[in-house]
């Protein structure tokens, strides 16, 4: 089945590759561009394009290797299709975010955050969703309230998407962070037998490997808010319907160290911001409290900033990956 996996894999990364020069050109010409800035540190206008390949390379992969997956590979279960209709959402809210931004305006919150929750609740309605845990004294799974699975899923779905979005402040690193986090639930998923899971993940870091092609710096395309809110989206829900699945101590351990990075991040800078009565959503003028800005206040160069936090979650997700071959 690794064949299977390969060859998914290759036609996702090609996709991307033949995708990204000709909507580069696109968005050019309908100025979905980010524009320098005294903020940003990029002195030509790059396009905001990355997200809404990315999303297509992943429907269109996803469509065809579950198809085949339903044919070479049993149990493969129809549930996650809803993911990538909950994640095509999230791209449009997320290109309309970018555009206005483009244009040098602010789009509102609150229409951005129905369709995150509208977004989650779809992949909730499909059964990908955290519906308990198991516990270890007992090892009897509890089952939570409805509700409460309802709420944890939701938080969990826009905790991720706001903690890649936070991430995307220099070239590469949203993009690398979601790489190896993609390739460790990939592992997972193989090793715990959830293919669905597995050809997601697989598909996911396909297409996010082509990305970086381009947004490696000096980047030539910015991923958006559409690309990063994506990138956490696929992320939570590949976890909520792999590893989390199993519900064990380790398994609900996973996610969390594979996501260490953004996670603990984006926890940080919002309880700093809600201490200095700051909106937690809206970007710092000062750029000090993200770890990756931080680095650079310190002394350290972008591109080294984004390699130590990346070999930082690398670390962290090898750690995972240990975790659950021991235990």
């Amino acid at each position: 089945m690794l064949v299977f996996y390969s060859i998914a894999f290759i036609i996702v990364f090609v996709l991307v590759l033949v995708l990204m020069p000709l909507t580069t050109k696109l968005a050019h010409k309908l100025d979905f561009t980010d524009k320098p800035t005294e903020r940003k540190k990029h002195t030509t206008p790059i396009p905001l394009s990355g997200g809404v390949v990315m999303f297509v390379a992943v429907a269109v992969g996803f469509l065809i290797f579950v198809l085949a997956a339903n044919i070479f590979i049993e149990g493969i279960s129809p549930d996650m299709v809803a993911v990538i209709g909950g994640a095509g959402l999230i791209v449009a809210i997320g290109a309309a975010d970018d555009y206005f931004k483009s244009k040098s305006k602010e789009f509102p919150i609150w229409p951005r955050l129905l369709v995150h929750v509208g977004a989650a609740s779809i992949a909730f309605a499909a059964g990908v969703r955290f519906t308990g845990f198991m516990n270890p004294f007992t090892d009897q799974y509890v089952y939570l309230a409805m509700s409460l699975q309802y709420i944890l899923t939701v938080l969990w779905f826009v905790g991720l998407m706001t903690a890649f979005n936070f991430m995307d402040g220099l070239d590469g690193l949203s993009g690398l962070l979601a790489l190896v986090s993609g390739s460790t639930f990939f592992i997972v998923a193989l090793h715990m037998g959830q293919p669905e899971s597995a050809i997601l993940a697989v598909i996911l870091v396909a297409a996010v490997a082509g990305f970086l092609r381009f947004n490696l710096p000096p980047a030539k395309v910015y991923m958006g808010d559409s690309g990063a809110y994506l990138l956490g989206f696929l992320l939570a829900a590949i976890s909520l319907h792999g590893a989390f699945k199993q519900a064990t101590v380790i398994s609900l351990a996973i996610p969390m160290l594979a996501m260490g990075v953004p996670i603990f991040d984006s926890v940080l800078v919002v309880v700093r911001r809600i201490l200095a009565r700051k909106p937690a959503h809206v970007a710092d003028s000062t750029n000090i409290t993200h770890l990756h800005f931080r680095l650079m206040r310190n002394g350290m160069k972008p591109g080294h900033a984004v390699m130590l936090i990346f070999l930082l979650s690398a670390c962290l997700n090898l750690a995972s990956i240990i975790l659950m071959l021991v235990f």
